[in-house]
């Protein structure tokens, strides 16, 4: 059987332009939209990254200022070819909408006054709910398939938080990740431990 052959950092850069350019292009609807389509591009398609490792990379994007389309790409480019890589990757993330804009805000009166772009819109919302439900729902599988109770109380105590406290994000963010730190160094050290007695 032949071994697949490893692209090159050119085929790379130019896939990964590619690829992020597309999605941004046809990402309609918040930053959220665009992750289970860099995981079906990155994770199922040409395996660049495992699902875990996306599934991290996500938190980061998501507990970083700004927006997590671009910041997932950032993170993305860093992690497969550097800087360099994050470069690339920033610009094929922002080129498209800021192409769009530039000739939304050029017809600005003509889109504003239009009904069929009132009902377009309309029509994207639905859609976006959707697609915002499968990045949940896709996540939510990934933390089931690993047995710890520290995750389940966290992912339950945060919904809690925000949806009846009206907690601050930011808060819910840092406490839950020093949390999770105090946990991971536990088991950690719990680990170790097991292998010192062996």
């Amino acid at each position: 059987m032949e071994e697949k052959k490893k692209p090159s950092k050119l085929q790379m850069y130019t896939k990964m332009f590619a690829s992020t350019f597309t999605l941004s292009m046809f990402t309609f609807g918040g930053g959220f939209v665009i992750v289970p389509l860099m995981k079906k591009k990155f994770v199922d398609e040409l395996h660049w990254i495992d699902e875990e490792e996306m599934l991290d990379m996500v938190a980061i994007a998501q507990s970083s200022p700004g927006a997590i389309a671009v910041n997932g790409s950032i993170i993305i480019g860093y992690r497969l070819l550097g800087v360099p890589g994050a470069l690339v990757n920033i610009v094929a993330t922002v080129l498209p909408p800021l192409i769009i804009l530039t000739i939304i805000s050029y017809f600005y009166a003509a889109f504003r006054s239009s009904p069929i772009v009132s009902a377009v819109m309309r029509g994207m919302q639905a859609a976006v709910a959707a697609v915002i439900l499968d990045v949940v729902w896709n996540m939510l599988k990934g933390l089931v398939k690993e047995k710890n109770v520290v995750k389940y109380f966290l992912l339950v105590a945060a919904f809690i938080a925000s949806v009846y406290f009206k907690v601050n994000i930011l808060i819910i963010i840092v406490v839950c990740g020093a949390i999770g730190t105090v946990d991971y160094m536990a088991r950690e050290k719990k680990a170790k431990e097991g292998e010192e007695q062996k």
